[in-house]
């Protein structure tokens, strides 16, 4: 099998330039305790997909904690996870080749390669949300609904796709005449398709908790958030944390737009709130006062996602880059909670028609738990980011300077 694997990788070499590794190579990192760790934790999450994904194949969507009342779950908070992730790094790196803002150029071809993985991680469990993918995929071609938020959304993120899987073939060829028009593409295909995701939320007018302009310009700006958050990720795990000078101005000067951006999120934040509750319109001040005595949304949005980072960059002047980098790691675990604080308290109160007429019941708040099936996929779903990041880390030169 080794023997087909690294034929088949020197075939590809004649068109994309790619490191002389034994693929044996790949299984044989530095073993520090943090490495061990992470393969560790990767494994365990890739077979839990394995068994999620087994489960679901079993039972159908009866295997997630899925209801009638509350369509849309964990699944959909990951899928938007992980293409917020995508369109994030696709900005971040954008600015550095695209618009030759030469500080940051140094992650533009790594940030591209995390946009990759993210949308296709996003891809596959979106597929394994969808009840029938494969039909889903004939019928959005052949007939198509142009009013519909969704079928855009197929539709953009598909081309997204194309244009940033060619755009990253460009740049490992160090072509940058041709990898710049096909980021430009990538670019405003890329924030098309993430505003347009913004606006399944934003047109949902039976929801008032979601309904109008504010997501898809937030859905943006978080995804900037993201991309920045994954980029001091990715490159304290490269470097171990002992930063090399070119890298630390880099890094720093990243820091200072992440702070910017934070600011600003935690002011979008703010006003969203205020208006939600101002008045007290039933249903949507009733909904965001829900929101806002949740853990989910106090702790892990607002504190994790947003106020943790800030002051770090804030207080540091954007130098303490290592702690810097500890605080990405809690910011991401607070952007998971802003998608999946956005899926769930979109729904947490139900329509008052589907209340009343179907269940003859009184308006109150819906309860939802992500089944173990959901929670196994969504693991699993991070293992085969991490892995994908893995191997093209090893296989294809991610740094700007072909040396």
């Amino acid at each position: 099998m080794f023997a087909v694997i690294e034929k088949g990788m020197k075939q590809v070499e004649k068109f994309i330039p790619m490191r002389h590794t034994d693929i044996r190579e790949l299984m044989n990192f530095k073993k520090t305790p943090l490495n061990l760790l992470v393969a560790f934790t990767t494994l365990v999450f890739l077979v839990l997909f394995v068994v999620g994904v087994v489960n679901y194949l079993k039972h159908g969507h009866h295997a997630y904690g899925v209801t009638r009342e509350h369509p849309w779950g964990l699944m959909i908070a990951m899928y938007i996870f992980f293409v917020v992730s995508s369109t994030g790094l696709c900005i971040m790196s954008a600015i550095g080749h695209v618009f030759e803002v030469e500080v940051l150029e140094p992650f533009a071809k790594r940030a591209i390669h995390g946009a990759v993985v993210t949308l296709l991680t996003g891809f596959i469990v979106i597929f394994l949300e969808i009840g029938h993918p494969f039909r889903m995929m004939i019928y959005n071609t052949i007939s198509p609904g142009m009013t519909s938020a969704i079928w855009g959304m197929g539709v953009l993120y598909s081309l997204y796709m194309i244009f940033i899987v060619v755009e990253f073939f460009f740049l490992l060829r160090h072509d940058h005449k041709w990898a710049k028009r096909f980021g430009i593409f990538g670019l405003v295909v890329g924030v098309a398709a993430h505003s347009n995701l913004g606006a399944v939320f934003g047109f949902l007018v039976g929801r008032p908790m979601a309904n109008g302009i504010y997501y898809p310009l937030y859905f943006i700006l978080s995804a900037m958030v993201t991309g920045c958050y994954l980029i001091f990720l990715m490159y304290g795990f490269k470097y171990k944390l002992n930063f090399p000078d070119e890298m630390k101005k880099t890094l720093e000067a990243t820091a200072k737009i992440l702070g910017l951006l934070l600011a600003i999120l935690l002011f979008f934040e703010i006003w969203r709130m205020l208006t939600l509750i101002y008045g007290g319109v039933p249903e949507r001040a009733e909904t965001a006062l829900h929101a806002l005595k949740s853990a989910p949304f106090l702790v892990g949005e607002i504190f994790l996602g947003i106020l943790l980072p800030f002051f770090i960059i804030l207080f540091s002047n954007a130098k303490a880059i290592k702690t810097i980098v500890f605080a990405s790691f809690t910011g991401m675990i607070g952007i998971f909670f802003m998608r999946y604080d956005l899926v769930h308290e979109t729904q947490v109160f139900p329509m008052q028609t589907l209340k009343l007429r179907e269940y003859q019941l009184p308006p109150s708040f819906v309860e939802y738990f992500p089944s173990t099936t959901e929670i196994f996929i969504a693991l699993g779903a991070i293992g085969i980011a991490i892995t994908l990041y893995y191997i093209g880390d090893k296989i294809l030169y991610l740094e700007t300077d072909p040396d």
